[in-house]
C-alpha cells in the first residue's frame, strides 16, 4: 500500500539524477517465498555515491544489494539476485538470518530510456478526493531484451511471469477525516505514514491550516449540507467532529456512499442516538471506531483507528501474529 508513494519518491529522484547526468541503479523485489519483510514491487535506489532510498527488506539485505548495484554502475546492465533467509548457517553469504523465506531481487542500472518521468506524471495526477489511475511497469528480467522497461495497463498484483516482471502500481487508498479537531492531527499523520492519502474536511477555515495539517494532507472546507463528491471502495472515512449535529449530517451524506470503511468516534450510546435520528441501523458502521487496544489520548486512539482500517482493508480479523498459522503475508 505504501509502494505508490515510495515509488514516486524514487522516480522523482531518478528524474533529478538524469537531469544532472548522474547514473543510478534500482533494485526491485520480484518474487518472495515464505516470510519476507517486503512484497514484490518494493524498490531500493542506489546512487553512484552510495546514497540510497527505499528498501527491499527490513535492513538485512540492503548492504549486499547496494554492493551489487554499485558494481553494475560503471558498465551498466542488470543482475538477478537470490537470497535464502532460512536458518541454515550457510545461507545468505554466510549469515543465517532465520527469517524462513526466500527473496529474488532484480537489480538494473538505469539509463535515459528508463520511463521514470512518464510514470511520475501518471502518479502525480491527483486532485481533490480523486486519485490517479493504476498502471503497470513491465521489466524484462531474462533473455536478449533484459532490462527493457515499458509502461502498460493496470495489473491486479505485482508478479514475475516467465521472462518479465509486472509491477502493478495502484494509487493509495484515501482516508477522509470529517472534523479537523486536535485529535484529527495524529490520525492524519499516522495514516500518511501507513500509505494512505489523507483529506481533512471541516467547515471551520481556522482549523484547516498547513501548520496543523502539513502537506501532503489535503484540506477541504465544506459543510455537510454541501454534500460529498462521489466516493467508492477506494475511500475510507472517519467522522469525528465532536458535534452531535455535524456528525449526524455527515453520516447522513456518507451512508449513501459505497465506502470501503466508515467509522464514527464516540461511545456506543451516542452512535445509537445518531442512528435513531437518521432512522437507520447502519450495521456496517464501525462505531465506536477503532480496535480495543485500551487506547488513551489522541495518539493512541489514532493507532486504534488505523489498525482497524488496515485489518478491514486486508480482510483479516485482528489477531496476534503469534496465533496466525502460515506465513505473515500468506493468503488465508
Amino acid at each position: 500500500m505504501k509502494r505508490w508513494r515510495e515509488t514516486a519518491a524514487i522516480f522523482e529522484r531518478v528524474v533529478r539524477l538524469a537531469d544532472a547526468g548522474e547514473r543510478a541503479a534500482i533494485a526491485t523485489v520480484i518474487r518472495i517465498d515464505g516470510s519476507a519483510y517486503r512484497r514484490p514491487g518494493a524498490k531500493f535506489l542506489v546512487e553512484r555515491g552510495g546514497e540510497t532510498r527505499g528498501g527491499v527488506s527490513g535492513g538485512c539485505l540492503e548492504a549486499d544489494v547496494r554492493d551489487n548495484a554499485l558494481a553494475l554502475l560503471p558498465g551498466g546492465g542488470s543482475r538477478l539476485l537470490h537470497y535464502d533467509t532460512g536458518s541454515d548457517d550457510e545461507t545468505v553469504w554466510g549469515l543465517g538470518l532465520g527469517c524462513e523465506g526466500a527473496v529474488d531481487i532484480f537489480v538494473q542500472a538505469i539509463g535515459p530510456d528508463f520511463p521514470a518521468a512518464q510514470a511520475l506524471e501518471r502518479m502525480n495526477a491527483h486532485g481533490g478526493f480523486e486519485t490517479a489511475q493504476p498502471f503497470s511497469i513491465t521489466t524484462v528480467i531474462h533473455g536478449p531484451d533484459v532490462g527493457k522497461v515499458t509502461l502498460g495497463p493496470p495489473a491486479d498484483v505485482s508478479r514475475a511471469e516467465g521472462h518479465v516482471f509486472v509491477d502493478a502500481l495502484h494509487p493509495p487508498p484515501v482516508l477522509c477525516i470529517f472534523g479537523a479537531g486536535d485529535d484529527a492531527r495524529p490520525l492524519a499523520g499516522l495514516a500518511l505514514d501507513n500509505g494512505f492519502d489523507v483529506t481533512v474536511v471541516d467547515h471551520r477555515r481556522g482549523y484547516l491550516t498547513p501548520e496543523r495539517f502539513p502537506p501532503p494532507v489535503r484540506l477541504v472546507q465544506r459543510r455537510s449540507s454541501e454534500g460529498v463528491p462521489a466516493l467508492g471502495k477506494h475511500h475510507y472515512a472517519v467522522v469525528q467532529t465532536h458535534s452531535l449535529q455535524h456528525d449526524r449530517e455527515w453520516l447522513r451524506a456518507l451512508l449513501a456512499q459505497p465506502l470501503a470503511y466508515l467509522g464514527l468516534l464516540g461511545p456506543r450510546g451516542r452512535r445509537e442516538e445518531i442512528l435513531k435520528q437518521l432512522g437507520t441501523a447502519a450495521d456496517d458502521l464501525y462505531a465506536p471506531v477503532g480496535l480495543d487496544l485500551g487506547a488513551e489520548g489522541p495518539e493512541q486512539v489514532a493507532v486504534s483507528i488505523v489498525s482497524e482500517i488496515l485489518a478491514v482493508r486486508a480482510g483479516r480479523p485482528p489477531l496476534h501474529l503469534r496465533d496466525r498459522r502460515g506465513g505473515i503475508h500468506a493468503d488465508d
